[in-house]
């Protein structure tokens, strides 16, 4: 991994279909959805979505997906605004690398210039959970469920 070279680009036609071909382990598969639909989720929620493919260099090494100022369960506290990791899908080949640390820190980033103080994540349970990955973030757990997935929060700091 080449950190001058890594960085989140805008899913295009020209990276489309490297986008589409990430593939998690197999193992992971119930735990998170494939890029496909997190595509067709981002034009149907275009306002909220904000998908991008991580890139090493030339090379697209996986997906990451925030969403943005969502009212989190209107019926409860519409004032409730948040956002957050939607979908982070790194190529099998390319996980342990630190890709995936890259790319909270990037929507992290994003988020905070956007004026969020705080990120949110979901994740599943299970054998295989990627709560230990994002624990060691910084997120914490919020106590909620959201579509019977934890709920992490990590405080974003000024930058500065």
């Amino acid at each position: 991994m080449s950190t001058s070279a890594l960085r989140l680009e805008p899913v295009t036609e020209a990276n489309f279909d490297a986008v589409c071909a990430i593939r998690v382990r197999p193992d992971q598969d119930r735990l998170v959805s494939p890029v496909v639909k997190s595509l067709a989720e981002a034009y149907v929620h275009g306002a909220t979505a904000w998908p991008r493919a991580i890139v090493d260099g030339d090379e697209v090494v996986g997906f990451v997906m925030a969403f943005l100022d969502i009212a989190w369960a209107p019926e409860r506290d519409p004032a409730d605004i948040r956002s957050g990791i939607w979908r982070l899908n790194v190529s099998a080949a390319h996980q342990a690398k630190g890709y995936g640390r890259f790319a909270v820190q990037a929507v992290t980033d994003e988020l905070r210039r956007r004026g969020a103080d705080r990120a949110y994540v979901t994740w599943e349970t299970g054998p295989g959970t990627p709560e230990p990955f994002y624990l060691g973030l910084g997120f914490r757990l919020t106590g909620e469920l959201s579509g019977g997935q934890r709920v992490g929060v990590r405080d974003l700091l000024p930058a500065g």
